[in-house]
C-alpha cells in the first residue's frame, strides 16, 4: 500500500503528467470557446468556420510552443540536477578521504602516546 501512494505522489509531481493536463485543459478551453463563438457569431457560417479554423490553428501552434518550452525546461533541470549530484558526490568523496586521513593521523598520535606511556610504566617498574 505504501508503494502505491508513493507512486501516486511521484505521478502528481511528474512534469509529463502536468504537461498532459495542461494540454488537455487548453484543448478543452479552445473547443469550448470555438463552440461559444459558433453559437454567438453574427457572421455567416462560412466566415465563422474559417475563423474557427484559424483560431484552432493558432491555439495548436501556441500549445505546441508551450509544450516545447516546458520540455526544454524539464530537460535543462534534469541536466542541472545531474551536475549537482555529481558535484555533491565528489565533495563527499573528498570529505571522506580527508576524514580518513585525519583519523589515521590521530590514530598514529594515540599509538605513539600509548607506546610512550607503556615505556614510562615499564621504566618506572625497573
Amino acid at each position: 500500500m505504501g508503494n502505491h501512494s508513493q507512486e501516486h505522489e511521484n505521478d502528481v509531481n511528474d512534469p509529463r503528467i502536468f504537461l498532459a493536463g495542461l494540454l488537455i485543459g487548453s484543448m478543452m478551453g479552445g473547443l469550448a470557446g470555438a463552440g461559444a463563438m459558433l453559437l454567438l457569431a453574427p457572421q455567416s457560417g462560412k466566415r465563422t468556420r474559417a475563423k474557427i479554423q484559424q483560431k484552432s490553428m493558432e491555439l495548436r501552434d501556441k500549445t505546441t510552443d508551450a509544450v516545447e518550452t516546458m520540455e526544454d525546461a524539464v530537460a535543462q533541470a534534469g541536466v542541472k540536477a545531474r551536475h549537482i549530484r555529481a558535484g555533491v558526490r565528489e565533495q563527499a568523496k573528498e570529505l571522506e578521504q580527508r576524514g580518513q586521513e585525519l583519523f589515521d593521523e590521530q590514530k598514529e598520535r594515540f599509538s605513539t602516546l600509548v607506546e610512550s606511556g607503556k615505556e614510562a610504566v615499564q621504566g618506572s617498574r625497573a
